[in-house]
């Protein structure tokens, strides 16, 4: 994932932000400001987790079978069914900073999506991930909209970890796990 792609999303994601009141604001003051330190992703991944360590559990996992290499070079995959029942996919690779998880990027897909099916369409997608988090990391996701109601997000943060769902593509739901603290560090340095 490229750095500008990273960033043009960050500036929407203040517009939403900005746009939706104080809600997320309070969210994230509380959450940082508590001091509690989150690390579980899924699978046995964790925030911080050094690269080695990501390999090793993704391999472990490989051999389970609940693990395959993803469509792309970067890209590990699972299959899953959603809680709405219907089968997907999901893909993640994280990106690291001095060695150490801080994000980790995850796509979701239907299987057999096409545009004509309005049960797999993108808005139930985003949905069933939610649901699915819901699940892994417990309720609390807020919806972060835009000022036009263009753009919508689904966030839940525990201490530094924020969790954020959203619509990629008319076929793909992306969620975004990322060691805030860290994140915004980052987002101050020079380039």
């Amino acid at each position: 994932m490229t750095n500008r792609w990273y960033l043009l999303f960050a500036s929407f994601f203040i517009l939403f932000i900005s746009s939706c009141g104080s809600e997320y604001q309070r969210l994230e003051e509380r959450e940082l400001e508590s001091g509690k330190v989150v690390k579980e992703l899924f699978f046995g991944l964790e925030l911080g987790m050094d690269q080695k360590q990501f390999f090793e559990i993704c391999w472990a996992r490989n051999k389970e079978g609940i693990l395959i290499n993803g469509p792309s070079e970067l890209s590990v995959e699972h299959s899953l069914v959603f809680p709405s029942g219907n089968p997907g996919k999901m893909r993640f690779y994280p990106e690291f900073e001095d060695g150490k998880i801080y994000l980790m990027p995850v796509e979701f897909s239907y299987d057999g999506w096409s545009p004509w099916n309005e049960d797999l369409k993108v808005e139930a997608l985003r949905e069933d991930v939610v649901k699915l988090f819901e699940k892994w990391y417990g309720e609390g996701f807020i919806e972060v909209t835009s000022e036009d109601k263009s753009q919508i997000a689904f966030v839940k943060m525990d201490g530094n970890r924020r969790v954020r769902v959203f619509k990629k593509t008319i076929s793909s739901v992306r969620a975004e796990i990322v060691d805030l603290p860290i994140q915004k560090k980052l987002s101050q340095k020079p380039e």
